[in-house]
């Protein structure tokens, strides 16, 4: 029995001194890098896994697609004209060992070479292009990108522009000219119209003129709608071909 006893106080210290220590929990979008005595060693799966304590250590990696905001960077355009633009990164860590090893930050050194992607790129473009090109420019920066951190592990899913700030004067004369160009619609609206119901009246004339007796039935008909208000007076100017009619 006092064997027995002593077994199971040695498993006890092994289990509080080298196995509990040495249980690490990897979650599902997590992987482990695992360090022996400082070197890396390997990578741990998602689930309950064992290191040794004291001669290992492990660090998580999350592998999950991760959005990180580029801030607002002041570029001149090839236009010469300054402006603020930002934009949005989506990255994967693909190689958990890399993305350790390669690099102290590997979050802080993509958001900074995203960075100045976005300067470098945007700055050669004028600024229509960069207001309408958006998707070429995202395109090329995530290019340049992905590149560069494919070294750290880290692939680029996907790269947009959020904002493009423009300075007060250069906001004040686009919204000028979008006015002047409605204007601009409005008035040849206007003048379609005017067409339109100049050209409805002319061939009515001209209808009314090749058809006989035409013009004297339009001509009562008109008479008829002004006569139903009794409180006007009306001035009568009959056409000479009805002048005749009623000689006869």
């Amino acid at each position: 029995m006092e064997l027995a006893g002593v077994f199971f106080g040695v498993f006890i210290l092994v289990l509080l001194f080298i196995i509990l220590p040495g249980c690490r929990v990897v979650r599902q979008f997590e992987r482990g890098v695992v360090f022996t005595l400082g070197k890396y060693s390997g990578i741990k799966n998602p689930g309950l896994r064992l290191i040794v304590p004291y001669f290992q250590t492990m660090q998580r990696v999350d592998v999950r697609s991760t959005p990180i905001d580029v801030p607002k960077q002041e570029v001149i355009t090839k236009d010469n004209v300054t402006v603020g633009v930002d934009a949005i990164v989506y990255f994967r860590v693909l190689d958990p060992a890399k993305a350790l090893l390669e690099t102290t930050n590997y979050i802080y050194a993509t958001t900074n070479f995203a960075q100045a992607a976005l300067r470098d790129i945007t700055g050669n473009f004028e600024l229509d292009e960069l207001l309408s090109k958006r998707d070429e420019i995202s395109a090329q920066i995530k290019e340049i990108v992905d590149k560069e951190t494919d070294k750290w592990g880290i692939d680029i899913e996907n790269v947009k522009l959020q904002n493009i700030e423009l300075p007060g004067d250069m906001k004040r004369a686009m919204a000028k000219q979008a006015e002047a160009e409605r204007e601009r619609r409005a008035a040849i609206i206007v003048a379609e119209g005017e067409k339109s119901a100049a050209k409805s009246v002319a061939d009515a004339a001209s209808l009314l003129a090749r058809t006989p007796g035409g013009i004297q039935i339009r001509t009562l008909q008109t008479l008829e709608k002004i006569s139903s208000d009794p409180s006007q007076k009306t001035v009568i100017v009959l056409p000479n071909d009805i002048k005749d009619l009623l000689k006869k």
